[in-house]
């Protein structure tokens, strides 16, 4: 069973391991992966993978560099601003010193590979790239980096003949017209009262492998059979019950459902708002 986690006091302690060139500290890394990011993390390569993913600025102003309809654009994620980023969209985070910020994937299954890519300065053109099995971000990723560092073609700017893969795994999605970040606490404002009507609601509507809905006073139940669940408590309180064991949620703290675990999330005010995130695997070709 999962314990309840201050997740302010979590970042304070843990504040000296938000290092480049990743700057990760995992909250949870299992079926669901919550963790964390600080800075300066200024990166060149752009990431490609099969999942999700999940942010929201705790601290500070960061841009998610993307490829939208085969162009490179910036999108910035600003302080309190959420962003859902589907798979499959080439996306390379940019953050500054003294910023915090929340990312949210889930484990890769067994068959899945992804890759880190660079390119050819201002082209579209792959400089380099390799492909992984992720099981451990703070490790894969690092040594990724430094052998492009180390790399004839960081070294020349020119890619090598038959070092890119002619056919990918993963093709890049260049269809998709991607939903801008917004924050979190005028939505909350602008849907208070479907939230607490429902006892939930989605904010990126339904469908998505990563789900991200706000439970409030009208009380959310659930069992997910595959993917664990993840609460963090954003104003008020919440009764959380979990197999019929009671937790209390106050305002910023947070807890993990395991898979397979009956639960019901209950504010216990108008000003209540509960975070809620869950990853569906089965849902990544939908």
């Amino acid at each position: 069973m999962g314990e309840v986690q201050n997740v302010s006091n979590w970042i304070e302690h843990n504040k000296d391991s938000f290092q480049p060139p990743v700057c990760v500290k995992m909250m949870h890394d299992d079926q669901i992966m919550v963790f964390f990011v600080g800075g300066p993390n200024q990166r060149a390569d752009y990431h490609l993978e099969e999942g999700e993913e999940f942010f929201y600025m705790v601290k500070g102003d960061m841009c998610l560099k993307v490829m939208e309809h085969g162009k490179f654009i910036d999108i910035p994620i600003r302080e309190g601003e959420v962003f859902h980023l589907p798979a499959k969209i080439l996306h390379s985070p940019q953050r500054v010193v003294n910023t915090v910020g929340l990312v949210i994937e889930r484990r890769r299954a067994e068959d899945e590979l992804e890759a880190l890519r660079y390119f050819v300065e201002g082209s579209d053109e792959t400089l380099y790239e390799e492909w992984m099995h992720l099981t451990d971000v703070g490790k894969q990723l690092p040594a990724i980096i430094k052998r492009f560092f180390d790399s004839e073609q960081y070294k020349t700017g020119k890619p090598i003949p038959g070092t890119i893969t002619e056919n990918p795994p993963i093709k890049v999605d260049h269809d998709r017209t991607l939903q801008r970040p917004f924050l979190l606490k005028d939505w909350l404002v602008d849907n208070r009262n479907d939230i607490h009507a429902a006892g939930g609601k989605l904010l990126f509507g339904a469908g998505n492998q990563c789900e991200v809905r706000v439970c409030g006073a009208g009380g959310y139940q659930g069992c997910h059979e595959v993917s664990q669940t993840w609460l963090w408590q954003q104003s008020g309180s919440a009764k959380v019950e979990i197999n019929s064991v009671t937790h209390i949620l106050n305002c910023l703290e947070s807890i993990l459902i395991p898979i397979n675990n009956e639960f019901k999330v209950t504010g216990n005010n108008d000003d209540s708002f509960t975070l809620m995130v869950d990853h569906d695997p089965r849902k990544k070709n939908h």
